[in-house]
């Protein structure tokens, strides 16, 4: 079961985001849907979630995306004791540049 509990209209938007056909719908629905400091701070933790998955060090996470330590450390605990989707889609993202890699070579 999941650690969190899925209320039904939490749905409706998880389902418009499986509609979107690609990169450039994905980012004007987001730049629609949220404000633009909003969209930021997702995009960081995001970047900050990245970082960590490659082992990088608070320090340099804090240099490169001026994160603050509290944002690093909460974005760490996520990635330890949430759900595991974060880390898996990394890895996936990973496997996929691994393989555009070997395509130019």
């Amino acid at each position: 079961m999941s650690k969190q509990i899925t209320r039904k209209h939490d749905d409706a938007l998880y389902k418009a985001i499986l509609q979107l056909k690609d990169l450039e719908e994905c980012r004007q629905f987001f730049e629609d849907l949220c404000a633009m400091t909003e969209l930021r701070s997702i995009e960081q933790r995001f970047e900050v979630a990245t970082m960590l998955h490659h082992d990088q060090v608070y320090t340099e996470i804090k240099e490169k995306t001026n994160a603050s330590s509290a944002t690093i450390s909460r974005v760490n605990r996520m990635l330890n004791y949430g759900t595991g989707c974060i880390s898996e889609i990394l890895d996936r993202m990973d496997q996929i540049n691994q393989e555009e890699s070997k395509e130019v070579e």
